[in-house]
């Protein structure tokens, strides 16, 4: 029997698309504005709504395992990989350690980037107490470095949309190394200052998942689109097609 709070999280679990689940891993795409793992909020988290859709679906009993090996802030969607077994989570997270684990963003972005093509690199320091993260000299204690390559795609009405790897996994970091050049991310709240209006949706989205399967050593790849939605309308068939063609 579900508990009545197991019941309302399966049924929201039934609204996040699965793009491939075995008995050792579970890809889905993450919806924008739903926590990764359970915060202050106390809002429905992604992590507990798919164990909860988990149990549903295979009618376990007791706890679902379900183990978290990366992250994406709230306000980001796109594709997301949770491991099923403690195995599964240990080989995953020892590829996202190594940086064998592949992630594609795409972005759209206020302005232009002063290079069509580049690399960021700076260094960031957290407050964990207003959960933002800010630019520092490399010397700052505590300073992180913090890597990402970025290629221009696009641009229209004042945005430009790039595709993103990282090389580093800080918090924040494409947002905060973004707003650092300049080049603010369309929609973010947080690092967007002035230009972002309240209740806009922040533009970005994890656009491709790649690793290599923890047991069968398979390479998968994963893709997923951004929303139909402003201002990711403005490059929707080259969108599509850089998706498509991600390897």
């Amino acid at each position: 029997m579900l508990s009545a709070e197991e019941a309302k999280l399966a049924e929201l679990a039934a609204g996040v698309p699965i793009l491939y689940e075995d008995n050792h891993v579970l890809v889905v795409v993450k919806p924008a504005n739903m926590p990764t793992q359970e915060d202050e909020s106390r809002d429905p988290d992604l992590l507990s709504v798919l164990k909860a859709g988990v149990k549903v679906r295979y009618g376990k009993p007791g706890n679902v395992f379900l183990g978290l090996v990366h992250r994406l802030d709230r306000p980001v969607g796109g594709v997301m990989v949770f491991a099923r077994t403690s195995k599964a989570a240990s080989r995953l997270s020892d590829a996202v350690r190594t940086r064998a684990f592949r992630k594609t963003y795409v972005a759209a972005v206020r302005g232009t980037p002063a290079s069509p093509a580049g690399t960021l690199r700076h260094y960031l320091v957290k407050d964990a107490k207003t959960n933002t993260v800010r630019t520092v000299p490399q010397s700052y204690p505590g300073a992180k470095e913090a890597v990402l390559d970025y290629t221009v795609l696009g641009s229209a009405e004042g945005f430009a949309l790039t595709e993103v790897h990282l090389h580093t996994g800080r918090p924040h970091q494409i947002r905060v190394q973004f707003a650092a050049i300049g080049c603010p991310l369309y929609g973010d709240q947080r690092y967007g200052g002035h230009f972002s209006e309240p209740g806009q949706q922040i533009a970005l989205w994890s656009a491709m998942l790649g690793f290599e399967h923890p047991t069968t050593k398979e390479p998968l790849r994963f893709h997923a689109l951004p929303p139909e939605a402003y201002p990711w309308t403005l490059w929707r068939a080259s969108i599509r097609d850089f998706v498509q063609q991600i390897h």
